[in-house]
Order: C-alpha cells, then structure tokens, then sequence
C-alpha cells in the first residue's frame, strides 16, 4: 500500500468519525435538560421574548432541521454563533485554541527526553535495581491523580514559596514558559510512566528477536545493534501511544486548565456545558475529534516511514 493510498484511506475515515461525532453530539446535547433560551434571556424573561430567541436560533425548529441546517453550515465553514459570546465559534475556538496547543506541546517537550533516558537505563538490566526503582517510580506516577498533584504543586510553589504562578497565560513567549510550567510538569509526571513502561517492554522485547541475532553474528558491536538496530524497532509501539496521549491531552485539558485557570479550550468547554452554549459545545466537540484523527494520521504516516511493513 503506498502513502497516497493510505492518506486516502485515513481520509475516508476522518469524514466518517466526524459525521458520527457530529450526530451523536448534536442529539445528546439537544436532549439534555435545560434550556438555552432561557439561559440567555434570564429568568424573568417573557414567553414572547423566549420564543423570539428560539426563532432566531432556530431552536424552535424540529430537531432533523436543526441538524440538516447545522451540517449545511458546517459545510461552508460556519460552526455557529456563540450563544454566551455573541461571537461566531470559529473565532472562539481560534482565540482560546493557542493556550491548550502551547501546554501539549510543552508536555511533550518534557515527557520524551526522560521517557527515552528511564526506558532505556530499564531495558538494560531486567529486573535489576534501576530497573525495579524506575518502575516503582512509574507505579507511583500513574496513581497520583493529576488534579491532586496539580493542586498540591500550586499550592506549594506558588502559594507557600512564590516561585511560580499558579494561574494564566503570559503575553510573551517566555512568559508562556513561565506560567505554563507548574502545570506542563504535573501533566508530564503522569505521561511519563506510561510512555517508559511502553518503551521498556519493546526494548526487552526486541533484545532477543531474530535480526538482533544475525547483527551480532555479523560481528556488529552492541552499541551499534542497540542504537541502529534495536531502539528504531522498538520506538514504533511508543510512538503509536504518543499519538494517543496527545490527542487526549488536547481532548481532556478540562482538568489541567481549570486547576490552574488557563484560558484554553477546556476552559471554554466548561463554560460552554454550564452555560447550555450549544454550538460552542459541538464546534469544540468537532475540533477535539477532528485533532484526534489527525494525529492518528500523522502517527500512521510517520510509522509507515519507519516500517514500510505497516503499508501492507
């Protein structure tokens, strides 16, 4: 199977997630209890102003109408007015969308490195005292819940000790950097483990396969078999976890941003839920689902590129 045959295929399967996504989402929310009209009118408000307001959202439509006009303006790129905001959710999504990219790719930044390092110093010696102590480190990491560390790490180093913010954004870069690092960390400490504990079993798994043994018959030393023969084979499954994990780390910054305040889409998810913002609860809906299928195709792309035997 080539790339182009591949890409086509993802294809294919992105336009099938996101319609699915786009029905199951738009049925669930109109059946919640609750109603958005009167949300945005008050209370007080008169059955003719309400009804004026479901007129002009079309809420008063029937609900196969509802959707057709919903898709038929999807398909011309308009995802909705905000109901909250009074702002097309487009601009929504682009305005807020920056602080939860910056986190994901500042997690990343920081999982990797110690993920390659751990799993490695692990793989080496099975069962030894590194071995035993990083996936001790590993267990502890993976049943801390992130809201818990997140909430313990601000109250100490920023609260107690003052070294850090613990809420916002920053205007600049390196303020990004700065504001964003309590919460990178908290996050990382828990992607780490997961990452390693992956990394480590295709390490071991790999020591003892059968290329493994016909390089060192050909006389090849064990640094060289390690790095060109060894880690390239056994990153694949890692990788394909990564992919995983970024996805849900954009899909589920609800926790991370609300602890920390920062004004990123899961900020604006929540707010959205609470305030009954239809349209800026499906367009972000759409957007966490079309990141997910995305990266998957990435991960799938770049796999292939590794092992053309994932082609086939």
């Amino acid at each position: 199977m080539t790339f182009l045959s591949l890409i086509v295929r993802r294809l294919l399967q992105l336009f099938a997630v996101m319609f699915g996504i786009s029905v199951v989402t738009f049925v669930l929310l109109h059946l919640a209890p609750g109603d958005p009209a009167r949300l945005l009118a008050g209370d007080r408000a008169s059955p003719e102003t309400l009804a004026a307001i479901r007129a002009q959202y079309g809420l008063d439509l029937p609900l196969w109408q509802q959707y057709f006009a919903y898709l038929l303006n999807l398909a011309k790129g308009d995802i909705g007015l905000s109901l909250r905001f009074q702002r097309p959710v487009i601009e929504l999504i682009g305005q807020f969308m920056w602080p939860t990219l910056f986190l994901t790719g500042y997690v990343v930044v920081l999982a990797v490195p110690p993920t390659v390092v751990l799993a490695i110093a692990s793989a080496r010696r099975p069962g030894g005292f590194a071995d035993q102590l990083i996936r001790l480190l590993g267990i502890m990491g993976l049943t801390i819940p992130v809201f818990w560390l997140g909430l313990m790490m601000s109250r100490f180093f920023g609260v107690s000790l003052g070294w850090l913010p613990v809420s916002g954004y920053g205007d600049s870069f390196v303020d990004h950097l700065y504001h964003m690092l309590l919460p990178a960390i908290s996050t990382s400490l828990w992607l780490i483990p997961v990452l390693t504990q992956s990394l480590r079993a295709a390490l071991i798994q790999k020591t003892t396969a059968d290329f493994v043994t016909a390089a060192r018959a050909q006389g090849a030393n064990e640094r060289e078999i390690f790095w060109r023969t060894i880690l390239p084979n056994a990153v694949l499954p890692t990788i394909n976890l990564l992919g995983v994990m970024v996805a849900y780390l954009i899909g589920g910054a609800i926790i991370v941003e609300t602890v920390y305040a920062i004004p990123g889409l899961g900020s604006l998810m929540v707010g959205a839920l609470l305030g009954r913002d239809y349209y800026v609860v499906q367009g972000l809906t759409l957007v966490f689902a079309f990141a997910t299928v995305l990266i998957t195709l990435a991960v799938d792309l770049l796999s292939a590129s590794i092992d053309p035997r994932i082609r086939l």
